[in-house]
């Protein structure tokens, strides 16, 4: 058996994936470094590949775990055969974007970063009132690990949290209210703060769009760790110009890289990151993704359902 890991691990966690398939071939290439006969031999692969088009040459290919939560590109069953076998890192990602978004969150409150302009040309010039975080109205879109998991500290903040999932669920304890997107054009006029972690999907494309950022409050922020797909970036750029909308924290814009000279770079009040907030920034964050790697391989091993199967309808992981 043929493994090839395009994830950055060191040797502990090389030693910790070996230890679970003791017989197999491990290869450990970065991503960017994979050959089309790695590709050609590998019966799994463990992390995302740099073009998922290079599953082709996969031909003795039985299942791929990726590195992300997100799955575009992998659910395409020209690109992937629904006989492979495809599981993604759900639950890796909650702890470092929460806390990314919370930053960015109190940056855009407290008015942090036009303090820190007027550190840089040395300006001892205040910004007036700022605004609370305890007692906001949160609305998440999107109830996955990222969303729940910034709901359930919003809430340790002391503030009201409002859920909107794809589908009907059991409200968590850390949810005040939850609702399926149905109500997401009634929630958005009520929220002080919305937070975005969708895939991206048809069904995520657009999903704020002019008419939908209109509805927010003056006062009201936005939040996209997601995809930057499911914002009009022209819309946004409008609404921050025309001071529509009090601010917006983005690590992932449409396009993506943003390109120099965009207007949504010299917008007001908008905090933009290139797609840090997840990734392996945390260190933490490969050391979940190289567990469920390791329990899976555990798994696959003794021929059991694999943790985080994705639904290739939806791009989700499937409930276990």
């Amino acid at each position: 058996m043929h493994i090839l890991v395009t994830m950055p691990v060191n040797e502990r966690q090389k030693t910790l994936l070996k230890s679970r398939a003791p017989s197999a071939k491990f290869l450990f290439h970065l991503k960017s470094e994979v050959t089309r006969e790695d590709l050609a031999a590998a019966e799994i692969i463990l992390g995302n590949l740099a073009d998922p088009g290079q599953l082709s040459e996969a031909r003795n290919l039985r299942w791929i775990q990726l590195n992300n939560a997100g799955t575009e590109g992998y659910c395409d069953p020209q690109v992937l055969p629904f006989e492979v076998q495809l599981t993604n890192a759900t639950g890796a990602y909650g702890l470092a974007i929460s806390e990314h978004m919370i930053g960015c969150l109190f940056m855009l409150r407290k008015k942090l970063h036009l303090y820190y302009e007027h550190q840089l040309r040395e300006e001892w010039i205040r910004e007036g009132h700022v605004a609370v975080v305890e007692g906001s109205r949160v609305l998440s879109v999107g109830m996955g690990d990222i969303g729940g998991t910034f709901l359930r500290k919003m809430k340790g903040l002391g503030a009201v949290t409002i859920g909107i999932r794809r589908t009907a669920g059991s409200r968590p304890p850390y949810v005040d209210e939850l609702y399926t997107m149905e109500a997401l054009d009634r929630e958005l006029p009520l929220a002080d703060i919305v937070a975005l972690s969708l895939p991206g999907n048809e069904e995520t494309r657009g999903i704020m769009n002019e008419h939908r950022l209109g509805l927010m409050k003056e006062t009201a922020v936005l939040l996209n760790v997601g995809r930057g797909s499911a914002v009009d970036t022209d819309a946004l750029t409008r609404c921050l110009n025309l001071r529509k909308i009090a601010g917006a924290a983005l690590d992932v814009t449409d396009p993506e890289p943003l390109p120099a000279g965009h207007p949504l770079w010299k917008a007001p009040n908008v905090i933009i990151t290139p797609h840090i907030s997840g990734g392996f920034s945390l260190p933490e964050t490969l050391e979940q993704i190289v567990e469920i790697c390791a329990e899976n391989l555990t798994r696959y091993l003794r021929g059991e359902p694999l943790r985080n199967q994705v639904d290739r309808i939806s791009g989700y992981a499937m409930k276990s």
